[in-house]
């Protein structure tokens, strides 16, 4: 008798476990699963652009080299006098084409010139040389400007002439001493720069580069 309550208490146990069971299994297929966290996503690096490299301008092949012959002559001027024709005469060239201009500081002659132009391949050399007339000058208004632009590697004589301390000067044409008035070695300085200038316009003449107007 007490085997049959054990069997049947047995029984029980394990119906009410099944029932349990299923009633507990629509219970979690119901639940909501929670969600993984997003990730967030990774950004595409952008590439750095690469920088242009620096466009180098092209110096012109053309260049000239002013010197003066300062010291050949009996009589020498004041330095400033030379420095003034010499001004004159690079702002020009410099303003009026693409060419390279140096000013020599060194006093140069004619042979030195010579040889330093044969030494050149592009550059041609300027030599001028300040003169006074012993006949007719009275001052140093008279002042002349002698030039001579010698060509690279031969060294030839491509143009010559003198220039004047004259206002009214224009273009290639020399006309003859300015008149006189106004005096002082600043007032003076003006008139031999503007006579470098006008050696600068014979020169670029001289190379067919004369295609702008000398502003004073």
């Amino acid at each position: 008798m007490n085997l049959i309550r054990s069997k049947a208490s047995f029984l029980i146990m394990c119906l009410a476990l099944v029932a349990v069971c299923a009633i507990a299994a629509p219970a979690q297929s119901g639940r909501r699963q929670p969600k993984a966290p997003s990730v967030a996503p990774v950004p595409t690096p952008t590439p750095e652009a690469t920088p242009e490299p620096a466009k180098q301008e092209k110096r012109s092949e053309l260049a000239f080299i002013i010197a003066s012959e300062r010291y050949s002559g009996l009589e020498s001027y004041p330095l400033s006098y030379y420095d003034a024709v010499m001004a004159g005469c690079s702002g020009r060239l410099r303003s009026a084409s693409s060419a390279t201009v140096d000013v020599s500081q060194n006093d140069i002659s004619r042979g030195d010139a010579i040889k330093k132009a044969k030494a050149e391949t592009t550059t041609y050399v300027v030599l001028v040389k300040l003169k006074l007339d012993e006949m007719t000058a009275r001052s140093y208004d008279d002042l002349e400007v002698e030039f001579t632009l010698f060509a690279p590697e031969t060294g030839k004589v491509v143009t010559f002439g003198t220039a004047y301390q004259n206002v009214n000067q224009a273009g290639p044409i020399s006309t003859g001493p300015r008149t006189r008035g106004a005096n002082g070695p600043m007032y003076r300085e003006q008139f031999l720069k503007r006579a470098g200038e006008d050696v600068a316009q014979r020169i670029l003449k001289a190379l067919h580069l004369d295609n702008v107007p000398v502003v004073h």
